[in-house]
Order: structure tokens, then C-alpha cells, then sequence
């Protein structure tokens, strides 16, 4: 470990949040100092058009460069607005959002900074913010919501207990005793060394390709997949607990208002410094343009 740690921001991104992605990258050059390096990962398709983001500091990773030749993707329709379909004879077909964790995990491999801070596209910056604040000497700051996935939970979070369990299982562990941990935000921070480590240790307990073992299941979560490795393997060790997540989360509704939003921002907890607006809720780009000019 160098004496002092340095952390990359990396963001997964497609051509239906461009505008999205757009929004981080200027909330990136206004908010966030030292001008780290920013990775934006996209598919094949979208890299010519996620080349006009491109900056010194700020670099567009095509797919083909990170994930193995085996996994192909192919239009389900003849548009070029028809969605795709990522498949091989390793994995279940998958789409996108699949893809998009994936390559997180992937491109830990092709970089040299200590500490990876993963940022969706659909959020921003609103407050001055230092990566360097996310280490403790050598220990980087991992976002866990304690106890946060229970049992008897309805709807979507039986997907998120699959998805936790799908996790034990890749890293070798037990089968899980809910309620259990959740490691899942929009804005979390992950240590280089260990995302090569886990990856090397899926394969040695699964005798499968890192991507083949993950991709078994129809759905995951690579946020669970690595607090399993972090927490359940490796005991904490590099890390510390923040409290709570950096990003505030507008999750689903109706699309915000100059009011609404307003309202929002103002349920903001003193330590956060970026807001998740999700791309489906129709929220005007326009509107959170203005918070970063503000």
C-alpha cells in the first residue's frame, strides 16, 4: 500500500442515461476535488457517443476491453433503440443492468488507485466532497446497512435475500440467517486489491470463471457479492463502517418539481454530498442542471 491511498471514481453508463451521465461528470469538475480519475463504462455500441465526455482525467472503457470475448451481446429487435441481450454458453442470457455490475467488478483488474468509489449515472454531486475523506490511514470506508435485508420482507426485497444468498454461495459461505446485511447504494467505495482478491477466490471455490460463476443466476447484486467477500471472508480487514450511505435517493414517484426538489435536498443528512435521482422517474435533467450552476 502507498503512503498515500489514491481512489478512482468509476461510473457504469448506456446510451438511455447519457444526459444522466452528463449531469455526474460536470457535478464531478465542480464538486469533487483534486480532479481524480473518472471511468465510465459502457458497451460497445455507446462508446462513440460517451467519447464526447472524454477529459484528461476522465476516460470512456469499452466493454470489449474489460469483459472476456465469450460474452456477446446482440440487438433483440432490428432498431437501434431495441434493447439487448447479453449471452454465452457460461451464463444465463442477460441484460444491461447485469452487464453494468459486471463490468465494476471487471475493471478493478485494469486500474492502479488503492480504492475504487463507484457512482451511478443517474446521480450527482451537490456538495464539495474529497475522495480522500473515504480513508482512515489504510482502511477505506465501506457503506453497510446493518440488519437491512430482513425475512418476513414483501415485494422486491425476497429479489434482495436471493440476491444475498447468491452471494454467500459464490464466496463459500454458509446459507444466510436473515435478517442480514445490506451493502447496496448508488455511491459505495471498494478496495482494488480486494475485487481482484474476491474474484480469484469465486473461482477457486466455484472451479468457474469469475463472470461464469456470478452469472449462473438469473439476477444478482455485486454490491452483496462483495460485502460477502469483504465482511464474511476477509473480517472487515482494509475497511471501516461509514455511517449510512453519501448519496441521497429519490427511488421511484413522480417526476420532481423545483418545490419537490427542493423538499428533497432539504431531507439531506449533514454527511452526504450527492443525490440519486432515478432516470425512470422523468425527473428533468434541466432541473438538477440548475443545482449545479447554484
Amino acid at each position: 500500500m502507498k503512503s498515500v491511498a489514491s481512489t478512482a471514481l468509476v461510473t457504469p453508463s448506456y446510451s438511455g442515461d447519457f444526459e444522466h451521465c452528463r449531469l455526474l461528470c460536470d457535478s464531478v469538475d465542480q464538486f469533487v476535488a483534486g480532479r481524480p480519475d473518472h471511468y465510465i463504462l459502457v458497451d460497445n455500441g455507446d462508446y462513440a457517443q460517451f467519447l464526447s465526455l472524454a477529459a484528461p482525467n476522465r476516460h470512456i472503457v469499452n466493454e470489449l476491453d474489460i469483459l472476456p470475448g465469450w460474452l456477446k451481446n446482440v440487438r433483440q429487435g432490428f432498431s437501434a433503440s431495441s434493447r439487448k441481450i447479453w449471452y454465452s454458453n457460461r451464463t444465463w442470457p442477460m441484460r444491461g443492468w447485469h452487464v453494468q455490475q459486471l463490468r465494476r467488478i471487471a475493471i478493478a483488474s485494469h486500474l492502479s488507485q488503492d480504492g475504487i468509489l463507484y457512482c451511478d449515472s443517474d446521480m450527482l454531486f451537490v456538495k464539495p466532497f474529497d475522495a480522500a475523506s473515504l480513508w482512515q490511514g489504510n482502511q477505506l470506508r465501506l457503506y453497510r446497512n446493518d440488519k437491512g435485508i430482513g425475512d418476513q420482507l414483501p415485494g422486491g426485497w425476497a429479489l434482495h435475500r436471493a440476491w444475498t444468498q447468491h452471494a454467500a454461495n459464490l464466496n463459500g459461505l454458509q446459507k444466510v440467517q436473515f435478517p442480514a446485511h445490506d451493502y447496496i447504494n448508488n455511491m459505495v467505495s471498494w478496495r482494488r486489491d480486494l475485487v481482484i482478491e474476491m474474484c480469484a477466490h469465486i473461482e477457486n471455490v466455484t472451479a468457474k470463471h469469475w463472470l461464469a460463476a456470478i452469472g449462473s443466476k438469473r439476477s444478482f447484486s455485486e454490491c452483496q457479492i462483495y460485502g460477502a467477500f469483504a465482511d464474511g471472508i476477509k473480517d472487515g480487514v482494509g475497511h471501516y463502517l461509514g455511517k449510512g450511505g453519501l448519496c441521497q435517493t429519490y427511488w421511484s414517484g413522480e417526476a420532481l418539481t423545483r418545490r419537490s426538489l427542493d423538499q428533497f435536498l432539504e431531507t439531506m443528512e449533514p454527511d452526504q454530498v450527492a443525490i440519486g435521482i432515478q432516470s425512470f422517474t422523468g425527473t428533468s435533467p434541466d432541473l438538477l442542471r440548475d443545482l449545479i450552476a447554484a
